[in-house]
């Protein structure tokens, strides 16, 4: 069994900045990409950035150079750096990962981290 479970979230003013963490664990052989996703009331759940293993990113148009997605291999961790936050970013924020859990698995499997609320509001 895996799973993923995100910190780093809440309320922050226009302009200022979070930093969101996704840690995997459990049956674990391999990570291919990570990435979050975000999904604001009344909308469908939208890519917001993702990395693969090999440390190469892919962001969302309305990120415009704001957020930064990292990760660190060893620690099974992905982190979203979100700055210059505009109110328009409140949603909740979803981790994502492609888990192959072992190595005789003949495809990766699609986790999802529980949400976590980012409020971007004066």
């Amino acid at each position: 069994q895996v799973q993923l479970v995100e910190s780093g979230g809440g309320l922050v003013q226009p302009g200022g900045s979070l930093r969101l963490s996704c840690a995997a664990s459990g049956s674990i052989f391999s990570i291919n990409d990570m990435g979050w996703y975000r999904q604001a009331p009344g909308k469908q759940r939208e890519l917001v950035a993702v990395i693969t293993s090999g440390g190469g990113t892919h962001y969302a148009d309305f990120v415009q150079g704001r957020f930064t997605i990292s990760r660190d291999n060893a620690k099974n961790t992905v982190w979203l750096q979100m700055n210059s936050l505009k109110p328009e970013d409140t949603a909740v924020y979803y981790c994502n990962a492609e888990i192959r859990e072992h190595f005789w698995s003949s495809r990766d499997v699609d986790y999802w981290g529980q949400g976590t609320q980012v409020t971007v509001s004066s």
